[in-house]
């Protein structure tokens, strides 16, 4: 555990912009930075990141939070783990108490994965550098494929000894468990309790890293020949990886891709190692599996132009081509580079130097959908249902494109180069499209009826809990004043109209009850500041809410602040806030005691329906009281009613 004076010096060291920035590329807009999100399918910036409030907000999916909470969600962390990742990361020394037995139990699964994945890195490198057999094997293999020291070690690559357990069995001896070596994949076997087998004996190792540095998977190639034996054999999915969110190679290329705004994408390990070495480090690698959204979002972050890179083979082109497509689709800005015949990325980039290499991308690269018509075009010849076909194909890669004028210009170049009327390429372009929309359309409806289904069996209280949500927005987020704090007033103010609330406060919504419970504890406490310990709470489902009641995602521009008389930045906005805060928290209180007293008044028409003579008298006169109640705090809240009987 770390102790609390830690815990605050890492989250106010811990600047938002300078957190973030380390995994998405941010631009200015007005006092925030805006960037596109890294927790889902953002096409167009939505994630919001405020220095002022030190918080990230993304206003498309609703994730965000301070910077501690970014780490938990974006490195898949606990709380105490994403502390000690800041912490590594501002030099700030933790000092941990040892766990009690009942903490180190409570330690998750996915903790002790990354552990035991970090404990066979160091074995494997070990074993690669210091091992007689993994000298002569493994560190042989590297340096006859050319890799300098530097790089094999910049990678931290490995070897794993033939013996069919040896690390299994290392392993076990220093602590670690059966079930985390099965779960991550490093151990196979052990049905029964019988002996467990190393997954990647007798091969070179290749860790793969989150954009982090954590290792989160490994690779292996095994290096002599045998039969029904794949060359290259890689982690399972498990509860820490998942090969569809990941690329090989992006820890140690998202600076050089953000620098260069251009990502080069290759498919093998090797092809990066020797890019790297040539001196080309904007490159990452798909490890042989076709491209999917989750891995073209995370290039998208850094840059949205990209540059894949083939070996010649018509073959293999041809297949990677659907990956091809998902790139338009998510807006990236796609070129082709063919390389020389006979080589591939890994042999080609280790005859250059950067210099030469790039010289070469700039004169060989071609638009893909222009690369895409040639490749088809070799194989139509003069046959017109083959060239019928080409074209939908080409058009049906154009109808992804986002973007109207990129798609306008590729359908001129298409009707062009396929000697075909525009108009009719348009045509065919704005079928795909809107059968495309009507299939998006189809399955958003169908999961909003699920969401529809969901919410109609929610509690009937959390009608009440849009009035208390506004209360909780009623923060000050300044030094206490000598007079009463806010959550003094309101609890006060609450507490006081026990005919409303039947003694007690009242909120179905768990999360509010706790954040109310805390806050009134706090009271005394007169270095609490009710933004900043809601916004860095250890739980961070109250996190979350504490961000999403303090984020604003529009801002009065500077133009229209100035013709108000109003000063457009955020210190100024704040100040308007705090001098209208007695306001506000009235407001408030008065719409959650509004929302309480019509859940009452409902609930008292139901029981009528049902009661005998005498109990639907005392319920009417009841029913009375809460429908003079309403009158009064509708006049409060300048509403018109109209009462029904």
């Amino acid at each position: 555990m770390i102790d609390s004076q830690t815990i605050e010096r890492i989250q106010d060291t811990a600047q938002i912009v300078d957190v973030v920035s380390d995994f998405v590329t941010l631009r200015r807009r007005g006092v925030n930075f805006v960037g596109l999100c890294p927790f889902h399918d953002d096409r167009t910036p939505s994630f919001y990141v405020s220095p002022a409030k030190n918080i990230c907000k993304c206003f498309a999916c609703g994730e965000g939070g301070s910077s501690v909470h970014f780490i938990m969600k974006h490195e898949q962390l606990s709380y105490y783990e994403a502390l000690k990742f800041l912490a590594r990361k501002y030099n700030i020394e933790v000092v941990e108490k040892e766990l009690t037995s009942e903490e180190k139990q409570a330690q998750s699964d996915r903790d002790s994965m990354f552990i035991l994945n970090e404990f066979a890195r160091d074995y494997f490198v070990k074993k690669l550098h210091g091992d007689p057999e993994g000298k002569a094997i493994g560190l042989s293999y590297f340096k006859e494929r050319g890799f300098r020291d530097d790089i094999i070690k910049k990678f931290q690559l490995g070897y794993s000894l033939e013996q069919r357990d040896a690390f299994s069995e290392e392993a076990q001896r220093a602590g670690y468990r059966r079930d985390y070596l099965l779960k991550t994949g490093l151990s196979a076997g052990g049905e029964n309790n019988s002996p467990l087998i190393d997954r990647f004996r007798g091969r070179v190792i290749f860790p793969v890293h989150t954009l982090s540095g954590k290792v989160v998977a490994f690779g292996g190639r095994i290096l002599k020949k045998a039969e029904n034996t794949g060359k290259y054999v890689n982690s399972p999915e498990s509860e820490i990886y998942s090969k569809s969110n990941e690329l090989y190679g992006i820890y140690f290329s998202k600076s050089a891709i953000v620098k260069a705004d251009k990502c080069f994408l290759v498919e093998g390990y090797t092809d990066v190692l020797s890019m790297h070495q040539a001196g080309i480090e904007n490159v990452v690698a798909s490890s042989g599996t076709a491209l999917t959204h989750g891995q073209i979002r995370m290039i998208h972050r850094f840059s949205e132009n990209i540059t894949v890179l083939y070996d010649g083979d018509a073959a293999g082109i041809k297949a990677a081509l659907r990956g091809i497509d998902l790139l338009l689709e998510d807006g990236m800005n796609v070129r082709v580079v063919l390389l020389p015949e006979g080589e591939d990325p890994d042999s080609f980039a280790r005859k250059q130097n950067a210099e030469k290499f790039n010289r070469f991308i700039d004169e060989h690269e071609q638009d893909f959908i222009r690369f895409k018509t040639n490749l088809l075009l070799d194989e139509v010849g003069n046959d017109p249902i083959k060239k019928a076909g080409l074209i939908t194909n080409i058009v049906q890669s154009i109808a992804l494109i986002p973007d109207n004028i990129k798609r306008s210009v590729y359908i001129q170049d298409t009707a062009t180069l396929l000697n075909t009327r525009e108009d009719v390429v348009i045509a065919a372009v704005n079928k795909i499209r809107i059968r495309n929309y009507e299939k998006k359309k189809e399955q958003r409806e169908k999961e909003e009826s699920r969401e529809a289904a969901v919410g109609a069996v929610s509690s009937p209280g959390d009608i009440a809990d849009n009035g208390s949500r506004k209360i909780l927005t009623a923060r000050n987020p300044y030094e206490k004043p000598d007079g009463p704090s806010v959550i003094e007033v309101i609890r006060f103010d609450l507490m006081r109209d026990k005919f409303i609330f039947s003694g007690e406060v009242f909120f179905s919504n768990t999360l509010y009850r706790a954040i109310f419970d805390e806050a009134c504890g706090k009271v005394n406490d007169e270095s609490f500041v009710c933004d900043k310990y809601f916004l860095t709470h250890h739980d961070p489902r109250i996190s979350k809410l504490a961000t999403d009641l303090i984020s604003d995602k529009y801002q009065l521009s500077k133009i229209h602040a100035k013709s108000i008389g109003e000063s457009e930045d955020e210190k100024s906005s704040r100040l308007r806030e705090r001098n209208s805060l007695d306001k506000l928290v009235v407001r408030a209180t008065t719409e959650l005691k509004n929302a309480h007293v019509m859940q009452r008044i409902n609930g008292v028409k139901k029981s009528i329906e049902t009661a005998d003579a005498q109990q639907q008298l005392e319920l009417m006169n009841e029913l009375r009281q809460l429908q003079d109640l309403k009158k009064v705090l509708a006049k409060n809240l300048g509403e018109r009613i109209i009462l029904r009987y």
